[in-house]
């Protein structure tokens, strides 16, 4: 079983990266701060024991830790001895510098505060594998029921239905956003709607789950990440929808606290009586030990009748949470939080479908009788660590399987209203089968007069070339990053500063490799002429750019070596993404001859030098 797979090559991997990986080397990778100062504690409206710690070193580098994933304690002696705590944790919320950890209790966090050089880093996600297993066996196990019927129609040989309804119109959406939103209001099982870069997804799915409300009570938002749930909760409160947030949101604003589901609970009028009612028990449980048997006892039969008024305020309280909901949202795997045990769905709506493991999109679609899918395969696919697992199909998602066993219920959308159309045309080509147009107030649009919209700076002649640094981190290739940093302080400058200040014209550099963009980073720190833009200019990986655009975009490849090896590069998927993050100019730095071994780059190559040589007649 390739889910198997997956779970015991991570597994292996936590266990190495422990056992022989150096501090230093996990906090540049995001799975550890290092070192940690404790603070307050406290129990949260979940009744759940809280610590918050904060680290005051690194805190630019990109980190994982997020919402519900696990991590242990570790101190670190003077002669550089690690030892870990024994108990695990889990996050509550995570920003740059601060972390709210739910702990064991009081005890645990006794002994995280007496501990000098505290570290923290994420542990193996059991908990995550043991859902997914679990979601699978039903899946497997399913018999006349509705979950049988969608796994027949999803992965066998069942037709999706659909209802005849009178089409609705929506003058604000274009033809094909307005018939997406149709079929997903006809359909009996399920509806794709397939989203390529810039074609208005989000505007899509919202209207979908606008109008499906006036249909149903309430619906299911799932999404693979945190960011991506947040993202279309941003976009349904702004229609007026009432959106239950379960988990902590990534990006917190006041608008995003105020729908989660712990600030509705603490906010809730009987909130104030269920916590003197657990202060009462914490308190009546320390006396406990003390006391002669008569005053125990009736401190236990005090204790049991608070924890039955308790119980019944909690059910109160989730009551009036849920039946005002209109929109519950979480990722997938945070779809089998205990709040939601035994709550059933008419629809559910997995945004990023695309990038979800299959079996997380079955914790979900147990709880719903008909399943929406909006997402682009055409863009990044789910991560997998497991080459093997991946390349044995681990890495085809439900979503694919789908379009391409029943083409019947997908909606692809065709405008795009992000970038030029000469910087849309090669992508569309090659993964739309041409089918993307660019929408009348985008296709010409540019910074320069006379300037062209993509353009490839050939290092071959250069001979620049690439170095290994490292498994995780791939290559690096100096010479290029400093040259694209010269491309670029030349480009800012024929814009003019004071244009691009006026204007907030944006700039984007990304780069495949992760060590290619920490150094852009660093160089740009330094870089006197580039500071008074410093909040114009993005750094990141492919990933990190996922649904993010920029007015230009430096793309830097890296790959420079005598036989054309590209490594990843050969998922054009990531390609996909990288280049379509340009609404007006898009720079590609690279190695002709390296790149040119592969047919794709070889055409994108021919297709921007044809692009150049006609802008110049």
């Amino acid at each position: 079983m390739l889910l198997r797979m997956e779970y015991e090559y991570e597994k292996e991997e936590f266990k190495r990266q422990t056992e022989t990986m150096g501090i230093a080397r996990k906090v540049k990778r995001g799975l550890c701060w290092y070192p940690v100062t404790p603070g307050r504690t406290y129990y949260n409206s979940l009744n759940q024991f809280i610590l918050e710690i904060t680290r005051t070193e690194d805190t630019d580098i990109e980190h994982n830790f997020e919402f519900g994933r696990p991590v242990c304690f570790f101190r670190q002696s003077a002669d550089g001895q690690i030892t870990y705590f024994n108990f695990t944790a889990t996050v509550s919320y995570a920003s740059e510098a601060r972390m709210a950890i739910i702990i064991p209790g009081a005890g645990a966090a006794m002994e995280v505060e007496s501990c000098d050089h505290l570290g923290i880093q994420l542990y193996f996600d059991e908990t995550s594998y043991q859902t997914m297993f679990g979601a699978l066996t039903d899946v497997l196990q399913a018999k006349d029921n509705r979950l049988a019927e969608l796994r027949d129609i999803l992965l066998g040989t069942a037709k999706p239905g659909f209802r005849e309804l009178y089409p609705v119109r929506f003058p604000w959406l274009n033809s094909a956003q307005e018939s997406a939103v149709n079929k997903v209001l006809c359909a009996r099982d399920v509806a794709i709607v397939h989203g390529p870069p810039g074609t208005g997804k989000t505007t899509t799915l919202v209207e979908t789950i606008y109008e499906t409300l006036h249909r149903e009570p309430q619906v299911l938002v799932c999404a693979q990440s945190n960011m991506a749930v947040d993202w279309i909760c941003e976009k349904l409160t702004d229609r007026g929808v009432n959106v239950l947030r379960i988990g902590n949101p990534t990006r917190v604003t006041d608008k995003m606290l105020s729908f989660t589901y712990e600030r509705r609970f603490e906010s809730h009028p009987a909130y104030p009586e269920l916590w003197s009612i657990r202060k009462n028990i914490r308190e009546l449980h320390k006396h406990l030990r003390r006391g002669t048997y008569e005053e125990r006892e009736g401190m236990r039969s005090r204790m049991s009748r608070l924890r039955d008024r308790g119980t019944q305020l909690e059910i109160q309280i989730n009551a009036d949470i849920f039946d005002n909901a209109h929109v519950i949202a979480s990722t997938l795997v945070s779809s089998s939080h205990h709040v939601l045990n035994g709550r059933h769905f008419g629809t559910l709506f997995i945004d990023e479908a695309a990038q979800a493991l299959e079996a997380a999109c079955w914790i979900a679609i147990r709880k719903a009788d008909r399943v929406i899918l909006a997402g682009d395969h055409c863009q990044l696919p789910a991560t997998i660590k497991c080459y093997e697992a991946a390349r044995n199909g681990l890495e085809r998602t439900l979503m694919e399987e789908v379009v391409a066993s029943k083409p019947s219920v997908v909606s692809l959308l065709k405008v795009q209203y992000r970038m030029h159309e000469s910087i849309m045309h090669f992508p569309s080509e090659w993964f739309y089968n041409g089918e993307l147009e660019a929408a009348p107030e985008v296709r010409h649009r540019g910074i320069l007069d006379l300037d062209t919209p993509i353009s490839w700076i050939d290092t071959s002649d250069m001979e620049f070339k690439e170095e290994f640094v490292g498994e995780t981190f791939g290559r690096i290739n100096r010479e290029e990053a400093n040259l694209l940093l010269k491309e670029l302080e030349t480009y800012i400058h024929h814009i003019g500063g004071h244009r691009i200040l006026d204007e907030q014209i944006d700039f984007g550099l990304i780069s495949p490799y992760k060590a290619q963009v920490q150094y852009l980073r660093s160089k740009i720190k330094t870089s006197a002429t580039l500071r008074p833009y410093y909040s114009l200019i993005t750094v990141n990986t492919v990933d990190g750019f996922q649904g993010q655009e920029r007015d230009v975009i430096f793309i830097s490849l890296v790959r420079a070596n005598d036989d054309g090896q590209i490594g990843f590069l050969k998922d054009l998927r990531r390609m996909n993404v990288a280049i379509t993050r340009a609404r007006m100019k898009l720079v590609i730095l690279g190695d002709a001859p390296t790149m040119s071994h592969h047919p794709f780059y070889r055409k994108l190559l021919e297709y921007i030098a044809e692009i150049n040589k006609s802008s110049l007649h």
